[in-house]
């Protein structure tokens, strides 16, 4: 992909709109919640709910988001083993503060997600279609983005054991602020920005996948 000289282009991420009063709701599989403050507890089942202008604080085993849609939603404070939000649709979701076992956002569509300040042992964007995400103070152990297309994504202060690019379409992806122990391949880092000392540290991955001895 051609550089231009305003290459990476910063994600373009807001807050979510949140109105001044919200009503208490509990969470239900097939949901339709408007302007709503939710404490979610257990296992929570809002498969195929909708979501709009809504605050949550949780401490669960398992929060179900499947095939939901998530319009201004703002998460703080979250402890769950795992979140699910495959083959959602978001469009402007914030979680910020607290630890995600299981972040699954695979075959979701994405359009503004900020995470930050989070610890996330396993976070899969898997097939997503995705443009405007920051994460941001963050660890996350397992970094899993296999054949996701994704656009205008930057990574600030945060660290990772492995990567997994593989299949991954990029534009406007910003790695730098990523310290990562390993990239698993190196061949789908096209649209991607490093620093010099990520690729040197990338230098003997990306000469093996060339075909490429290094002897000294």
């Amino acid at each position: 992909m051609a550089r231009t000289p305003d290459s990476p282009i910063a994600p373009r991420v807001s807050a979510p709109d949140i109105p001044p009063h919200l009503t208490a709701a509990e969470p239900t599989r097939g949901a339709d919640l408007l302007a709503a403050r939710l404490d979610l507890t257990g296992d929570v089942n809002l498969a195929y709910a909708s979501l709009e202008q809504c605050v949550i604080t949780a401490d669960s085993d398992i929060i179900d988001l499947t095939g939901a849609t998530i319009l201004d939603v703002d998460i703080t404070g979250i402890r769950a083993a795992s979140m699910k939000l495959r083959n959602a649709g978001i469009r402007r979701l914030r979680i910020t503060g607290g630890r995600i076992g299981t972040l699954d956002l695979s075959s979701t569509r994405i359009d503004e997600l900020e995470l930050r300040d989070l610890r996330i042992d396993y976070l899969s964007l898997g097939g997503s279609k995705g443009s405007d995400i920051l994460v941001a103070d963050s660890t996350v152990k397992a970094l899993d983005m296999p054949q996701a297309d994704l656009t205008r994504v930057r990574f600030e202060n945060c660290r990772s054991n492995e990567v997994d690019t593989q299949g991954m379409r990029a534009a406007h992806v910003d790695l730098r602020g990523l310290d990562a122990d390993a990239f698993m391949d190196t061949n789908s880092l096209r649209g991607t920005t490093l620093t010099t000392f990520q690729i040197q540290q990338l230098a003997p991955t990306i000469a093996e996948g060339l075909g490429i001895q290094i002897r000294d």
